[in-house]
């Protein structure tokens, strides 16, 4: 009888993100995103705001950061907050194993647990479809940079809530209580 092969996520612990992980996050993102990320507008919009600790999580496998996802505080208009999803990422070895599906599972579950009522993400629809992400209605939220209209993802967690924002998409400043 051959003994089971454990998957890559059942190999994988997931934890809240410390700050002794961001060198590993930080390789990751390179390897995945290369250079060019710094010019996106999500980047340009997490710039300088901290991700919120208790949603953005990472994949240790084996003692190793291997993957993370990161939720971080937005505004929508003049003041409806939400969250910036992003990036998710996983080391390019270890890319289509369901590691960072079960990512972000977890973050979003996390997120709604929290009273947080909406998430945005520029990504492909596809991949996040699964996770409760729809496109956002043209027109209905504004980047301070370019955006493609058909990659701008919404999911609602609270129903009705994209419905009730609207406006330009800007980091949220605030402190954190």
């Amino acid at each position: 009888m051959l003994a089971a092969v454990p998957s890559a996520v059942s190999a994988c612990v997931f934890r809240r993100e410390a700050p002794a992980d961001a060198a590993a996050i930080e390789a990751i993102h390179e390897a995945t995103f290369g250079p060019g990320r710094f010019a996106r507008t999500a980047f340009r919009l997490r710039e300088g705001v901290a991700s919120v600790a208790a949603l953005s999580l990472v994949a240790e496998r084996q003692g190793q950061v291997v993957g993370s996802v990161r939720l971080t505080p937005i505004l929508i208009g003049e003041t409806a907050p939400a969250l910036l999803l992003g990036p998710l990422a996983v080391l390019p070895e270890l890319k289509s194993q369901g590691i960072g599906k079960a990512l972000m599972r977890r973050s979003i579950d996390l997120a709604r647990q929290d009273g947080h009522r909406l998430i945005v993400l520029v990504g492909d629809l596809p991949y996040y479809w699964p996770f409760g992400f729809r496109t956002v209605p043209p027109g209905k939220l504004g980047f301070p940079g370019p955006v493609d209209p058909a990659r701008l993802l919404a999911a609602e967690l609270v129903p009705g809530t994209l419905a009730s924002v609207g406006g330009m998409v800007r980091a949220d400043r605030t402190p954190a209580a």
